[in-house]
């Protein structure tokens, strides 16, 4: 299992918060996502072997939403 941190744009609401869990959590693999609106930040704890970053940033993208890794 891997955990990566990442920096979330575009998010002004509760439900843009929600939005973008659902599209983490719905990446095959992911096992939690938990999206922080006011430090605009998601965490998400995957399977590393079956899911990339690149995915999760992609989930995050077709949501609507700007994302790149946090650090």
């Amino acid at each position: 299992m891997a955990n990566v941190k990442l920096r979330i744009t575009g998010m002004t609401c509760g439900h843009c918060q929600a939005k973008v869990e659902k599209a983490l959590k719905a990446v095959s693999g992911v096992y939690t996502a938990v999206v922080d609106l006011p430090d605009g930040e998601a965490e998400v704890d995957f399977d590393d072997d079956h899911v990339t970053t690149d995915a999760l940033l992609g989930a995050v993208a077709r949501a609507g939403y700007g994302a790149k890794l946090a650090g």
